[in-house]
């Protein structure tokens, strides 16, 4: 029978839709690849998402992934993988959850041994490149049978939800089916024992691939994983040398730099065009910072956090070319070759060694054991190399004498060494063992429905000088500080000082690259739902973006609920943040705004924390809650506050209630996972 005009369509049209489905992989596979190509950290020899073919291509026996968010996760996955590569005989791959898909992750070859290190971020959250892998586990993983693992937890004990997302991913690959080769572990930042914990982990881990997996076992030498080769053909005025720029883009300069995504790969340049001191204090500092995304299309809601782009002071980058030797060679340029088709250069080269040691290298952060004992082979002489090594083996006395003192790497090693240089460390070396400098997260104390293109931040400056002399401050905080000297023509002079012009003078005019990065902690939908705000110092900074954005559903002419702010600083006087703000939120919100401050050293015979002010409202705190479905919201210090906070709440529902407490914690933890409790807590 002879088809018709319209039958002969219809096959056609199905035609086309089956062999668009057979063939789809070789249609969009080029834009994948390329898209991840562009990345300016890739490598050659990887150019598929498929995480089994990756491996298979390259013939790796070791999978070494990290959910990070600061870093850490990252720098441990990657100085393990030298030492299995080292010790063993690995042959290791470090992967980023973010660079794959998980689809075909049940057919990795089973001799493959697979390491995942898990931070926690967040009241019990996956970070944000392993998302996607979390949801694999959750929604799409059948059998794992395949995959033999251990497992790593980062978290910080003063949350909630301590190390969740390591113990979530260690059951459910048991669950899969999955093998487990060596115990899992977990190390506690809150209790300041993370780096000791991830070695006991790691030594239990070389236990296991010893005794139960038979691994011969050789000794530890640094092996690099990458070449440098100095470019003497090549000078800083070169356009194609980076001098510090984010990434390639920035050298570049041919592409548009103002529109998006802007993420942890790729920031925008923002101009700060107003800050301001907030403190009446001859000692403490806090800077209000205000960042202009108008040329961008960079969005924001309110309850973000904004990254700021970090770069190391002027002081500390001396001190670190002399520790090494490398103040002749700060204008050298050098490049970098991968000499693992896995391995992906940590950052834009041509690049001098200044450039990499302000901008890329964290120079001024505590040191652990580890990086003592893997750099005790370059010291400079034997003397100092038996203090190294005594000092790499002795966790008290490493504690005491490194960790407790607050030496940065730098200072450390110049102590030890009587001041010799270590000139024969190679740079591989530190560029490889010396972690990488990451943004710092602030919340954002704008609202983004009234401050479209603003996000302002709120920042207390670390700083503190030691008795012999040393300063030790914190790497964002003083560059803020020295930003806002600068810009408010300050006679006063900053701790540290910074390059405030940035390479090629792109950070002129007071600019810095900045990221948003997207947070649970947020308003209701509904602008009637009654809000607790709890917030001492600096923690009252998204919640500053929460009134403001209420007062302005109320110029909008919304149904605006009610507010109570609990606010706590040491002095009012002193450093009560915003105080001049608060009755003017007050005069659009009415009755529907309150709030009760705290002032813990104002009277030297009591000290009142926000805790004590909440229990004063027990009674309208309960009534919020039970009657009228408020949400609870805390943001600061995680440690004592949060923790006090929340008994004081659960003693509020166990009175007013008359229940018990246990059954007041349950409560409370019942509003958690309704997120009717919310934290942002650090």
């Amino acid at each position: 029978m002879a088809l018709d005009s319209l039958d002969l369509y219809v096959v056609v049209v199905l035609a086309v839709a089956v062999a668009a489905y057979y063939l789809k992989d070789q249609f969009f596979a080029k834009s994948e690849t390329s898209g991840f190509l562009s990345n300016d950290a890739a490598s050659g020899g990887i150019n598929s998402r498929n995480i089994v073919e990756v491996l298979a291509k390259n013939n790796k026996n070791a999978l070494l992934l990290f959910g990070s968010q600061t870093g850490t996760a990252e720098d441990y996955c990657n100085k393990m993988s030298r030492e299995l590569s080292s010790r063993f005989g690995l042959k290791t791959m470090v992967a980023d959850f973010a660079d794959y898909d998980w689809d075909k992750f049940e057919e990795i070859n089973e001799e493959t041994l697979v390491f995942f290190l898990m931070a926690t971020y967040g009241e019990g959250e996956p970070t944000d490149n392993a998302i996607d892998f979390i949801e694999y586990l959750d929604n799409e993983a059948d059998s794992l049978s395949r995959v033999r693992f251990t497992v790593f937890g980062l978290g910080n004990s003063t949350y909630e939800f301590y190390n969740a997302i390591g113990r979530k991913v260690d059951q459910k690959l048991e669950e899969k089916g999955a093998e487990r080769f060596a115990e899992y572990g977990e190390g506690d930042d809150g209790k300041g024992s993370l780096d000791e914990d991830f070695l006991t982990w790691k030594d239990g881990v070389f236990d296991s691939l010893r005794n139960n997996l038979n691994l011969d076992e050789k000794e530890l030498k640094y092996e690099p994983s990458v070449k440098l080769t100095e470019r003497d053909d090549l000078s800083i005025d070169n356009e194609s040398v980076s001098l510090g720029e984010p990434n390639k883009k920035h050298i570049a300069g041919s592409v548009e730099l103002t529109k998006g995504p802007f993420d942890h790969t790729h920031p925008y340049i923002a101009t700060i065009t107003h800050s301001k001191e907030l403190f009446k204090s001859k000692d403490r500092s806090c800077v209000h910072v205000e960042f202009d995304l108008g040329e961008s299309n960079l969005k924001y809601s309110t309850g973000d956090h904004l990254a700021v782009w970090p770069q190391n002071c002027n002081e500390n980058i001396e001190q670190f070319l002399k520790a090494f030797d490398l103040t002749s060679k700060r204008d050298t340029v050098y490049d970098l070759k991968a000499l693992d088709s896995t391995f992906q250069l940590p950052f834009a080269t041509p690049i001098t060694y200044e450039a990499t040691v302000r901008h890329h290298l964290e120079i001024s952060g505590a040191i652990s054991r580890q990086f003592f004992l893997s750099i005790a082979a370059f010291a400079p002489d034997e003397e100092t190399k038996a203090k190294v090594t005594s000092l790499a083996n002795d966790k008290t006395k490493f504690a005491e004498a490194v960790t407790h003192q607050k030496y940065n790497i730098a200072d450390a090693l110049l102590k030890i060494s009587n001041g010799k240089p270590w000139r024969n460390v190679p740079f591989e070396f530190l560029i490889e063992n010396v972690q990488h400098l990451t943004p710092r997260y602030y919340s954002i104390s704008s609202s983004s429905l009234c401050e479209k293109t603003k996000i302002d931040i709120t920042a207390v400056v670390e700083s503190e000088v030691e008795s012999d002399g040393r300063v030790i401050t914190g790497v964002v905080t003083n560059l803020l500080k020295n930003i806002e000297l600068q810009q408010n023509k300050s006679s006063a002079k900053p701790l540290v000082s910074y390059d405030l012009d940035g390479p090629r003078n792109k950070f002129s005019k007071f600019k810095l690259p900045v990221h948003v990065r997207r947070s649970t902690f947020k308003l209701p939908t509904s602008t009637k739902t009654p809000i607790i705000l709890v917030g001492p110092g600096t923690g009252v900074a998204p919640l500053r973006g929460f009134i403001r954005e209420r007062v302005q559903q109320a110029k909008n002419g919304m149904n605006v609920g009610p507010s109570l702010l609990f606010y706590g600083c040491r002095n009012e006087n002193e450093d009560y943040l915003y105080r001049d703000e608060w009755p003017e939120y007050a005069k659009t919100l009415g009755s529907n705004f309150e709030i009760s401050c705290a002032f813990s050293r104002q009277d030297p015979n009591k000290k009142v924390y926000v805790q004590h002010k909440i229990l004063e409202q027990a009674h309208k705190i309960n009534k919020l809650l039970q009657d009228e479905g408020a949400i609870i919201y805390v943001c600061g210090d995680a440690a004592h506050m949060a923790r006090d906070v929340q008994a004081s709440f659960a003693k509020i529902i166990a009175e007013e209630r008359g229940v018990a407490l246990e059954k007041a914690n349950e409560l409370i933890r019942s509003l958690k996972v309704q997120n009717r409790y919310q934290e942002d807590v650090w």
